[in-house]
């Protein structure tokens, strides 16, 4: 069972922190005594009178000391790692048992004018988004919500799903990619915008032609004129001069190159951090078509990305160089140092500034493809929907569809096909479960269109318009009553049937802000309205007089109905979906339920 694999890991990962915690530690007193030994050791060998003692001793524990300086780096990079790793696998546990994430839920997208995305629960808390979603960058989250709030084309949903079958498949890969990118849910930026910016703004532009051709030119000028100095004729205050005026320019200019510098340091950094995650991608060996057109764009010239990175991150450090005052200033002198390094950089954002913004892109995409298979990979039961090529004619079949945010609990699962009707009228009991059929059939739908399996045995669908109309309010800042704001939700859903014959609309007990003879009324209308539109949905309603509609359009409109046993006087609901229309309502049995008593003559 695959959350038995999450303990198994939480529990190794832990004992690998413990280790490293300790060999850290260990590491750090290593350090510690090689200061203070060292520095006993040097003093007494300065009384033994031999330099190349002297210089040995201090060689050895420079040497010493710079190899216990990387192992600490090293053992606190592989601390960081198993760190994410605990929390990645923590938070499949965590979302389990109690449905919180450490991932973003969505909230941001919560938009009560989107066609479905409020009625169907795609964004929030204890959302299909916060199920589903795995981006830790800000990038990903956008792109996996984008999935959600529009279906795909049919070719780009099913290439997704191949490449979620494949990602799905390979857990170490995506555990270890998750692992890589965790830390940006500590960012408060999104990334690529940032440099976006950093790479338009002057800060990163230095230079001219002139400059470019004296710098490259400046060593070898120099060292023209001290071999003319040694053969032909000495000139070395010229050459003293030179050098000097070399150094004089790199300190004048001082100023702009440390605004240089600072800012590239920032990105070399992101990128840095980001080039772990891009390696990934890189030499892992696709299979799946989308996977693999992903990856091609890391390359140029079948050069990856990563070396990209690392070149920016080589020529940042031979930029630092600089900071040592005796090192930068010899370096200034002969080569221009500091200008080399700058024009370099210059021209590295040049040549990769585009890629490297195309790069988090795929980053992103990768993320959500990821968080799809992560899902499929937590519910091996679920099925792979099948797109149908043609909504005005093929149908919608779902066989034991279930709810996925209340899948993990004691889900009813229903069966359900509109092939020989269009419009399905829903009839039943108080809390029999109406609106959850509708949600369910809709949010399995997004899932669907997102690229993802779905919480059913079978579902084949066409690419529907989908439109909902459930959770209608009323609005005080805008003046609006509960009524007003049906009638505009209504309007809206009209509207959409009228210009989008694919449209495929989720009613939920319509018109609830007026008296029940206009209710009934206009409730009849509406749907006949619908009917003569050619529209394809779902209707649910306790008005029982409008399943007469089905006499009046047979083929066009279906009955069916969630009811209630009563044994013993005690209300017992099965949830399930059954033909033709409800006999049986339970408000007056509820009402008892608190001491109201319904008089039925």
């Amino acid at each position: 069972m695959i959350y038995q694999h999450y303990q198994t890991n939480i529990e190794q990962a832990q004992r690998e922190i413990q280790r490293l915690n300790k060999a850290v530690n260990q590491n750090s007193f290593a350090r510690l005594f090689v200061i203070l030994g060292g520095g006993a050791l040097l003093f007494y060998t300065f009384s033994s009178n031999s330099v190349l003692l002297v210089i040995g001793v201090i060689l050895a524990i420079v040497l010493l000391f710079a190899y216990l300086v990387r192992r600490q780096s090293l053992l606190e990079k592989q601390r960081d790692h198993q760190q994410a790793y605990l929390l990645i696998n923590e938070n499949e546990i965590q979302l389990k048992e109690q449905r919180n994430t450490m991932y973003d839920d969505g909230g941001k997208f919560e938009d009560g004018r989107h066609p479905y995305s409020a009625d169907l629960d795609i964004f929030g808390q204890f959302s299909l988004f916060s199920l589903v979603n795995r981006c830790a960058t800000k990038l990903g989250v956008d792109i996996l919500a984008g999935w959600f709030q529009k279906a795909a084309p049919k070719e780009t949903i099913r290439r997704r799903q191949a490449a979620v079958a494949e990602l799905a498949e390979d857990i170490h890969w995506s555990q270890a990619f998750q692992s890589k990118l965790v830390f940006n849910l500590q960012q408060q930026t999104e990334v690529k915008s940032y440099l976006a910016r950093y790479f338009r703004g002057s800060g990163l532009t230095f230079g001219n032609a002139a400059m470019k051709y004296y710098v490259q030119a400046a060593p070898f000028l120099l060292l023209a004129a001290v071999l003319f100095s040694l053969l032909v004729f000495p000139i070395w205050s010229w050459i003293a001069m030179l050098a000097l005026a070399h150094l004089c320019w790199t300190l004048a200019m001082a100023g702009k190159v440390s605004h240089f510098s600072s800012k590239i340091d920032k990105v070399g950094q992101m990128l840095a951090a980001y080039a772990e995650g891009l390696v990934l991608i890189e030499d892992r060996k696709f299979t799946a078509a989308e996977n693999i057109r992903l990856q091609k764009q890391l390359f140029i010239a079948d050069r990856p990305l990563s070396d990209a990175f690392r070149e920016l991150s080589k020529l940042i450090n031979n930029l630092d160089a600089r900071n040592n005052m005796l090192v930068g200033a010899v370096l200034n002198m002969i080569f221009l140092w500091d200008f080399k390094y700058v024009l370099k950089i210059v021209r590295w954002k040049s040549l990769y500034e585009e890629n490297i913004l195309i790069a988090f892109d795929i980053i992103a995409s990768f993320e959500s493809l990821n968080s799809l298979a992560i899902l499929k990979r937590n519910h091996p039961s679920w099925a792979t929907p099948a797109i149908a090529e043609d909504p005005l004619a093929d149908s919608l079949t779902a066989q034991e569809i279930v709810h996925p945010l209340i899948a993990a609990g004691l889900p009813v699962s229903n069966s359900y096909s509109n092939e020989d009707h269009d419009i399905a009228l829903i009839t039943g009991s108080n809390m029999a479960g109406k609106s959850t059929f509708l949600r369910t059939i809709g949010i399995n739908a997004v899932l669907a269109y997102a690229g993802g399996v779905v919480c059913a045995k079978v579902f084949q669908l066409p690419i529907y318009r989908l439109i909902s109309y459930m959770r209608i309010k009323d609005s005080l800042n805008e003046s609006t009553s509960t009524f007003k704001a049906e009638l505009d939700r209504m309007k809206f859903i009209l509207d959409t049937v009228e210009r989008h014959p694919d449209s495929f609309f989720l009613i939920d007990e319509m018109l609830r802000g007026t008296n029940s003879v206009d209710k009934y009324l206009g409730s009849r209308a509406i749907i006949r309205k619908l009917l003569q539109m050619e529209g394809r949905g779902m209707v649910a309603t306790h008005d029982l007089q409008l399943a007469s509609l089905e006499e009046e359009n047979p083929g066009k409109l279906r009955n069916f109905h969630f009811d209630i046993q009563v044994v013993e006087g005690e209300m017992l609901f099965d949830y399930k979906l059954k033909e033709g229309r409800c006999t049986i309502f339970n408000a007056s049995l509820l009402l008892k339920g608190i001491g109201v008593d319904v008089e039925t003559t």
